[in-house]
């Protein structure tokens, strides 16, 4: 089913380069193999597929449960890379696909806000800090402004306006000693989005306009993860703002 996938980014690139004022910076920071979470802003149900052409590597993300209803969304949906997650409630079965995803060394993609803002970020879920201490995998955070004005799907083909993806350094969550109450998650989440709304401009940023304070549980020291595996102190990391 790849070759689904690999049509539907090369239409998406297309579509991009002839309607739309398109530009993504800092691919160079994408890591070339092993596990990888992609956490970034969500604005629109074409996000996946902005982020599928604007990736060097094969993603794979977590959609609504209702959007799989009919036997032709599921045949595509699956063959394009979703996988069925429930809303509001803790979904084992999307946990543990997550994880296998990650372990075989894939491209994970998450929206940690949990649903479409259109008017500044919203206040994350704290699911994919979660899945980030379990697999040590490290994270890419990206930015993504334009897309908040084409809601429904079908703009997939008309990707028209001023599109503008920024792709962050990779990291790594500090170190939890023991097993991490949900405040600590709450907040090692919270610092994920902090790195996702340095690269939005101010009036995209929401709830993550200030940066919440860490608490004394979690070692306050992120990791910055370069291209060939060696390690830096993430507060040396430099982030662009989009254009």
């Amino acid at each position: 089913m790849d070759i689904v996938y690999r049509v539907c980014e090369l239409l998406e690139k297309i579509a991009l380069r002839l309607f739309s004022d398109y530009k993504v910076e800092g691919v160079e920071n994408v890591p070339p193999m092993g596990p990888l979470i992609v956490v970034s802003n969500h604005q629109s149900n074409m996000d996946p597929s902005i982020l599928a052409a604007a990736l060097p590597r094969r993603i794979w993300f977590l959609a609504k449960e209702g959007i799989f209803r009919t036997f032709v969304a599921r045949w595509f949906l699956y063959a394009w890379g979703a996988f069925p997650l429930r809303r509001g409630e803790s979904d084992v079965r999307a946990y543990r696909w997550s994880l296998e995803k990650l372990r075989s060394d894939q491209v994970l993609v998450v929206f940690p806000e949990g649903t479409r803002t259109t008017r500044g970020m919203r206040r994350a879920r704290p699911g994919v800090a979660q899945i980030a201490l379990t697999t040590q995998a490290p994270i890419l955070p990206v930015g993504m402004t334009g897309t908040e004005r084409h809601e429904s799907c079908f703009k997939v083909f008309y990707p028209n306006g001023r599109l503008r993806v920024n792709i962050g350094m990779p990291f790594s969550l500090p170190v939890v000693e023991g097993k991490p109450s949900k405040e600590v998650l709450q907040s090692l989440t919270d610092m994920i989005m902090d790195r996702v709304a340095m690269l939005l401009p101010e009036e995209y940023r929401g709830a993550y306009a200030t940066p919440r304070p860490v608490p004394a549980a979690v070692n306050e020291e992120t990791v910055v993860v370069s291209q060939d595996g060696m390690h830096g102190d993430g507060a040396d990391s430099a982030q662009r703002e989009p254009d």
